[in-house]
């Protein structure tokens, strides 16, 4: 496909809290976009108020997708992410619009522009004795069986990134290959010129606007939601259950944290994962930031302004 006659796609990221989801139905009204979630937490059913999903009078001016895709006892995954979103974007470039991806999930963003490598499926037992071992000698010890077995993946992976440490050595238990010879081959997303904007507000405004929202989401009904899920059978173990705020409600209603610190923990929480992502979307190429929270029209009169020059290449 030619330079000329690539579709393009809009991606629009930042930090939790940052008013990505207001900015995003502006932005798709006025330039016939539809929008694709990037979010590991808004793809489960049932999580609705600690996840932030967008608000069902947003999903009703736009078409939304990706959203609401699993129950939060299954497992979904980055790869399975690259797959449906890829043929998401291009069916919504068949309709005539513009993919416009929204959310906070840098690995997702990355798996869906750059592709992830065809590597081997989950194994259970292989995760579970490396989680043992984690637990017994910490993500240290996980560092330096992997530096030994694939020094070019160890020198990618930090010694305290204990999820992508265990990825790492399961690939390489279950293959026989370290995953740095196998990454080689994931796929770029090349058939869409490729836009991207980031919200990029001062540390102190974010920080007052995520305190605000987990006050919110705790007024709103989050311990209800999580009590409600536990009661129809789903375990506090789960994964879904990892995300911000859940398991600081499932702590609660074991009784081993009162509320008043059930949101201060979320907060801070929060608060951390945010300057996580900033870490990890500052590193992204060729991203336009927008100084603004997402409902500030300063930040739609941004997005606007670097849409309209921005050649289609």
């Amino acid at each position: 496909m030619s330079h000329q006659s690539r579709p393009r796609l809009i991606a629009l990221v930042g930090p939790t809290g940052s008013g990505k989801s207001a900015l995003a139905v502006e932005i798709a009204q006025t330039f016939g976009c539809e929008i694709v979630n990037c979010d590991s937490m808004q793809v489960y059913r049932r999580l609705n108020i600690g996840t932030a999903k967008p608000t069902d009078r947003q999903r009703a001016l736009v078409p939304h997708h990706l959203y609401d895709l699993i129950e939060p006892d299954e497992v979904y995954s980055a790869g399975r992410y690259m797959q449906e979103a890829r043929e998401v974007c291009k069916q919504i470039a068949a309709r005539g619009k513009t993919p416009l991806v929204v959310g906070g999930t840098g690995l997702y963003l990355r798996a869906l522009l750059e592709g992830v490598f065809e590597g081997p499926g989950r194994t259970e037992q292989i995760r579970r004795r490396l989680g043992i071992i984690a637990d017994k000698r910490g993500s240290e010890y996980l560092h330096r069986l992997l530096r030994r077995r694939d020094p070019e993946a160890a020198a990618r992976i930090s010694s305290a990134d204990r999820i992508r440490l265990v990825r790492a050595l399961e690939v390489y238990f279950a293959t026989g290959s370290p995953i740095s010879r196998l990454q080689p081959s994931r796929q770029p997303l090349d058939e869409f010129s490729i836009v991207k904007f980031g919200l990029c507000l001062t540390r102190s405004e974010l920080y007052a606007r995520i305190n605000r929202r987990v006050e919110e989401m705790f007024q709103n009904g989050l311990v209800d939601e999580v009590a409600g899920l536990i009661h129809q059978g789903y375990s506090p173990d789960l994964k879904a259950f990892e995300a911000l705020g859940y398991r600081v409600v499932v702590q609660m209603l074991k009784g081993e944290v009162a509320l008043q610190e059930a949101v201060e923990l979320t907060q801070r929480d929060t608060r951390r994962y945010a300057k996580r992502q900033m870490t990890w979307f500052r590193k992204e190429k060729d991203l336009h930031w927008i100084p603004y929270a997402g409902e500030d029209p300063r930040a739609f009169e941004e997005v606007t302004r670097l849409l309209s020059m921005k050649p289609q290449n």
